[in-house]
């Protein structure tokens, strides 16, 4: 079973409705132009009203010669608003820069600035996103608006939630509850707040919170976020080994999610539902509803309900005997399982640089502040008399002395998280990104002086079983019981990373192709004849290995990755526990 973290993700179908947080159900005819009210009308219609919001929409465009200027750019906000509802981002986002910088009105601003951030997190600039994000929440005090507070509240703490930062997104939204505008109900903020909890794993099935919010969005005729709510206590059902419960809850609540045609809730509750029959030992009902999935999804989708769908179609075709379809299922899964924690791990990169870009300015002002602080007391200095001179000249120098301890601090700081943005930390070598930037740049070099140089990509077999059978602490000790066998074989000059889960990547420079596969087939060696042992159990394991050579693919770090991707899945496909070098020649190498 995968981790609970990354079992059901709610937040992309709370950010593809996150333009819709402010709007309610209202008539749009208007006899007179009103514009003040019709833009009013706008802005609480609802995404089912779609269409009559659409006509609303284009009437005012219509007409908005007529309008004040404040109204004109009330009336940009709702079509930089509904851009954004079409998917056109880029072009949503010089709307909303527009709006920012020359509508003068601070709560517009502050609504436009929030919907930019959402954009910017949707379109993976996070580090933007998150910069812009604490800039607002600085902001927040000063602003008054109720709407405009409770929309960046909304999207902050949506955006908080996707990278991991639970209990500050719970703050937010609890803060965001208190103070709700007149139109809104508690609905949307309670949806927001059962994801974060979900996340934080303070929920259980049987939490209070679950049915309360589920009855408040009834109540409030907002089924889409109570499908948010449902979809997350099913999780926890399936979480809790409750596979039973969560059939059964999936299959009252499906009728709504279907009627709401939500893509992302459609997707959630079919993989849902092929985990719970999975764990309930219904392989045959398991297989229809992982097969549902597939073909509600869209080509290129890369999210957690399919990762989790691929793991199921994987075990059930294992089961069944039938290898190539297993192995099929299996890089499915392993594609999507990459893709989402790489984009995780980029939210939350992305937070913690926001956060030392916060942390610095701080300390920038603090040094502005004492800088200014030795300017008076130089001052000073000039009025005082001599006797009183060595006792300022010893507060100047303890203030000279504070600033290059924080100047040295920040410096530490930023090294440190240098370092550690580089590196796994669990095995302490090159992490997925940092090895791939570092190959690219060693292969240029390569390239350059007509050397030669091997890529390796090993994969350990049946590392689920390990995990199942001893436990992940003992799996991580198996991970990096072979780093350091690896490590005895390697070079100070050869590249050494974790590509993600059990398998890593070698770049071994200066090398030939023969020597390559010579060093690969002794670590692979090292690896199958050196068991890792420990509360006197000996557990044995191998590995398989794919390679390929700038000898015969030239010096791209694309190239030579995807060919030493498929030598791996054929040493997978021809028993395991082999090196396979060159897929494209005749005879296939194997140790």
């Amino acid at each position: 079973m995968l981790r609970r973290n990354y079992r059901f993700r709610p937040w992309p179908v709370l950010a593809a409705m996150a333009f819709c947080v402010l709007v309610q159900s209202a008539p749009v005819v208007a006899q007179q132009p009103d514009f003040t009210a019709l833009l009013e009308q706008a802005q609480r219609l609802h995404t089912h009203d779609h269409p009559q919001f659409l006509i609303l929409l284009k009437q005012l465009d219509q007409q908005s010669s007529s309008m004040s200027p404040g109204e004109r750019w009330q009336l940009r906000y709702l079509d930089a608003w509904q851009t954004v509802f079409q998917g056109d981002y880029s072009h949503a986002n010089v709307m909303l820069q527009d709006i920012i910088k020359h509508s003068g009105d601070a709560a517009l601003v502050a609504k436009a600035s929030a919907l930019l951030m959402d954009n910017l997190g949707v379109t993976k600039h996070y580090e933007e996103a998150f910069e812009l994000a604490n800039q607002l929440v600085a902001d927040l005090p000063k602003t008054q608006d109720k709407e405009a507070r409770y929309v960046v509240l909304f999207y902050v703490s949506q955006l908080l939630t996707s990278a991991g930062q639970y209990d500050l997104a719970i703050q937010h939204i609890r803060e965001m509850m208190q103070t709700l505008p007149r139109e809104q109900t508690v609905c949307a903020p309670m949806a927001l707040l059962m994801v974060a909890l979900y996340g934080g794993h303070k929920l259980t099935s049987s939490s209070a919170e679950l049915q309360q919010g589920i009855d408040t969005c009834n109540a409030a005729g907002e089924p889409v976020y109570g499908d948010t709510i449902r979809l997350v206590k099913a999780a926890i059902y399936v979480d809790e080994d409750q596979p039973q419960k969560a059939i059964t809850f999936l299959n009252q609540s499906e009728p709504g999610i279907l009627a709401s045609r939500y893509y992302s809730h459609m997707l959630a509750a079919e993989a849902q539902l092929a985990q719970a029959y999975w764990k309930l030992g219904d392989d045959d009902n398991a297989l229809k509803a992982a097969l549902a999935t597939l073909t509600i999804s869209h080509p290129g989708d890369m999210n957690g309900s399919l990762r989790d769908d691929y793991q199921v179609l994987y075990s059930i075709e294992k089961k069944r005997g039938h290898a190539a379809a297993a192995l099929n299922y299996y890089e499915q899964y392993v594609a999507q399982n990459s893709g989402g924690l790489n984009d995780l791990s980029a939210r939350a990169l992305a937070f913690d640089v926001a956060q030392q870009h916060v942390l610095a300015q701080k300390l920038e002002t603090e040094k502005l502040s004492k800088q200014n602080s030795i300017l008076e007391l130089q001052q000073a200095l000039d009025k005082r008399a001599v006797e009183t001179g060595r006792l300022y000249i010893a507060m100047l120098l303890a203030a000279m002395a504070s600033i290059i301890f924080w100047l040295l601090r920040i410096k530490r700081s930023q090294l440190r998280f240098k370092e550690l943005s580089s590196l796994d930390g669990l095995t302490g070598i090159f992490n997925h990104q940092h090895f791939m930037s570092e190959a690219d740049r060693a292969l240029r070099i390569m390239e350059k002086k007509a050397g030669t140089a091997c890529l390796a990509f090993i994969d350990l077999d049946h590392f689920k079983q390990i995990n199942d059978n001893h436990g992940h602490a003992a799996g991580d000790a198996v991970l990096r019981h072979v780093v350091a066998i690896c490590q005895q074989y390697l070079r100070q000059t050869d590249l050494f990373g974790r590509l993600g889960g059990e398998e890593f990547g070698i770049l071994l420079l200066d090398c030939p192709r023969e020597r390559g596969l010579a060093v690969a087939d002794h670590i692979r060696r090292a690896i199958e004849t050196a068991p890792i042992e420990g509360d006197g159990l000996a557990i044995s394991f191998s590995a398989s290995v794919g390679l390929a050579s700038t000898d015969t693919y030239g010096y791209e770090i694309q190239q030579l990755c995807r060919e030493a991707d498929a030598a791996l899945y054929r040493a997978k496909r021809t028993g395991r526990n082999r090196v396979m070098v060159d897929t494209d020649l005749d005879n296939a190498a194997e140790a």
